[in-house]
């Protein structure tokens, strides 16, 4: 049975009742599904203006332009009732901004539907799945006309749309949950319907930004990408190595000096007309992304311009105006969480934050607030550690537990008396046998080329993607791995078995206790009989190898991130969950509250840590700073 709760209307399918009713009945239930419609999709200045609630025999509608849901917060505030969303950050943030309310106890289909279902190629929107399961054609345009609606009345349409959705989601929970235990993902989809209030309340708390600081950055930006343009059209002329070019472009004869030419007009944004440039310095060169420019930039000055331009033009086209247009109603920074990749790391967009370096000023011009700090845990080597303990090199343990500095002890092995060679006098790393990050120029490097390794394993990185990062030829890149892997042989018998298991069974999991798991929808059984598929196959072998590592990863800040909401509203302490990116949780802090927060923010990062990695290596340093910085 459907309820009206509002102003009197002809509602002929409709029952009318009060918000009391309401309450009474969800009362007596420990599981109800929640939605809510709203003006637009900017919570800070578009009004919620129906809520719905009840299970699948009563849904109650309450026009909220009119009706206050006040008199349920106790029960969406109660952890022990189970209030099921689809989509629960977005109803999350309108609810606690129009009603005051902080719901607690969510179940999300959504979140449920892709922990189940991870790396598959199918939708997982509502209407999405009411047709998978029930083979229901939901009309979603019906959603398109609360917008703007203002005073009008609700439709007959609108209040069934809006009760169906209720009705769907509690049916959807009873088929989700069998195929969750199924799955053995309980924990996981739990993990993810802890989270995702952590990622709401960061949704919602937004970042302050100091516009004047950012447009004077992007000001400097703008004249450096013009600065580099004049190089590059300077460079043109005047490098013989490109008078081919230069007078096949001009059509001059073989008696005309080129710098008597006049300026040779390129558009540098265009890849054709700079690729026809490039070739004549490197004839087989095939196109002018970032991977083949990166390749060649230390061997002509020119692609190294060019590398430069494209980057601040990136930093113009990203963070110049057109980045203004993410400022919310309340002029603040509410970025949009992607809280389930396929590896079950988080993304965000609009804007996307975690693309913004760790080193740009760009950061900085996120501050706290008068009489607040951000105060800022992110783990040390987390992906290393995470390696560390699934293989259990030796070397690698040791390192990490004696505070070593883990690239340096790792290039020492793969380069021998290469590196030794290098040491100069008073050598950090050879000092009183502390095995620390040393100054030596040729130290640096080799320790460059492994660190460049050590990360790359959590990515399943080639010999080819070595090369260029490292501006090797590919032969040498395979020698490096080749001693690599002799060096440290329980590290690659922990990546052989994880890319053999998913090779082999279709899926792979990450570390416990969660075990979150991705499918391959690529994979059938014995495809490796198959030369044809030997692409399928390589993109299986690395995914299974780098989903483990970057999966615990994030299953381990999210686990931070549960633990450190549920510590700020037990306690309802001054502090406020602003920011996360990767390893990285941020916070702002009042600053009376700061030399407690430090403390124990660290120690819930590592309490969350020592779940997955449990030797305890895996330690988390914490930065006070009065903006956002890494």
């Amino acid at each position: 049975m459907i309820y009206f709760i509002g102003p009197p209307s002809i509602l002929p399918q409709c029952e009318v009742a009060t918000v009391e009713d309401a309450k009474n009945y969800c009362e007596t239930k420990r599981v109800l599904g929640v939605d809510t419609e709203t003006e637009g999709l900017d919570f800070t200045c578009k009004k919620m203006i129906m809520f719905q609630i009840g299970d699948e025999e009563n849904q109650y509608i309450i026009d909220t332009r009119h009706v206050s849901i006040e008199p349920l917060k106790d029960i969406l505030e109660d952890k022990n009732i189970i209030k099921i969303f689809h989509n629960a950050k977005f109803d999350y943030k309108f609810i606690r901004k129009w009603a005051n309310i902080k719901c607690e106890g969510i179940y999300d289909t959504f979140l449920a539907e892709l922990v189940n279902n991870c790396g598959k190629k199918i939708g997982f929107g509502l209407k999405d799945l009411v047709k998978r399961e029930f083979n229901i054609e939901l009309n979603k345009e019906i959603r398109n006309k609360f917008i703007n609606l203002e005073g009008s009345p609700y439709t007959q349409s609108q209040i069934v749309y809006g009760a169906k959705d209720v009705e769907y989601l509690c049916k959807l929970r009873e088929i989700q949950l069998p195929k969750t235990i199924k799955n053995r993902l309980e924990k996981v989809v739990a993990l993810e319907n802890e989270a995702v209030l952590g990622f709401a309340d960061i949704e919602y708390n937004g970042l302050n930004l100091d516009t004047e600081s950012w447009k004077k950055i992007e000001k400097q930006n703008v004249l450096k990408a013009d600065a580099l343009l004049i190089n590059l059209d300077n460079t043109l002329t005047e490098d013989t190595r490109l008078n081919k070019f230069v007078s096949k472009y001009l059509q001059a004869d073989m008696f005309t000096d080129v710098k008597d030419l006049r300026k040779v007009d390129v558009k540098w944004t265009s890849p054709k007309q700079v690729l026809n440039v490039f070739q004549t310095l490197i004839a087989s060169l095939e196109n002018v992304n970032g991977k083949e420019m990166y390749k060649y930039r230390y061997k002509y000055p020119i692609i190294d311009t060019y590398v430069q331009y494209k980057e601040a033009m990136k930093l113009c086209t990203s963070y110049g105006d057109a980045f203004f247009k993410n400022l919310a109603g309340d002029n603040k920074i509410h970025t949009n969480f992607h809280q389930i990749l396929d590896t079950g790391r988080v993304s965000s967009s609009k804007p996307n934050m975690q693309q913004i370096p760790a080193d740009n000023m760009y950061r900085n011009c996120f501050i706290a607030p008068e009489g607040w700090s951000f105060v800022s845990a992110d783990y040390s080597s987390q992906e290393l550690n995470v390696i560390a303990f699934g293989s259990k090199d030796p070397v690698w343990l040791k390192a990490l537990e004696e505070g070593q500095d883990l690239h340096s002890t790792c290039a020492e092995l793969v380069y021998s008396e290469q590196w030794r060679d290098a040491a100069e006098e008073d050598c950090a790393y050879y000092l009183n046998g502390a095995r620390q990050k040393c100054k030596c120029p040729s130290h640096k490097k080799l320790r460059t080329n492994v660190k460049t390794i050590n990360f790359g394993l959590a990515y399943g990185m080639g010999p080819n993607k070595l090369a260029d990062t490292i501006n090797v030829t590919t032969d040498d890149a395979k020698l490096l791995i080749e001693k690599y892997f002799t060096s440290f042989p329980a590290i690659k018998g922990f990546l052989d078995k994880l890319g053999d298991f998913g090779k082999k069974n279709g899926f792979i999991t990450t570390f416990p206790p969660y075990r979150r798991r991705r499918w391959f929808t690529n994979w059938y059984p014995k495809i490796w009989e198959h030369r044809s598929m030997s692409m399928e196959l390589g993109s299986i072998e690395r995914a299974s190898k780098n989903t483990p590592i970057q999966g615990a990863s994030a299953d381990m800040t999210k686990r931070a991130l549960v633990l450190m909401r549920e510590y700020i509203n037990y306690n309802d302490v001054p502090v406020k969950l602003v920011m996360t990116v990767h390893d990285q949780i941020d916070t702002i802090c009042r600053e009376d509250w700061l030399e407690v927060w430090t403390k124990d923010m660290k120690h819930l990062m590592e309490v969350a840590a020592k779940e997955i990695v449990t030797n305890g290596l895996l330690k988390a340093e914490v930065t006070v700073s009065d903006c956002w910085e890494k």
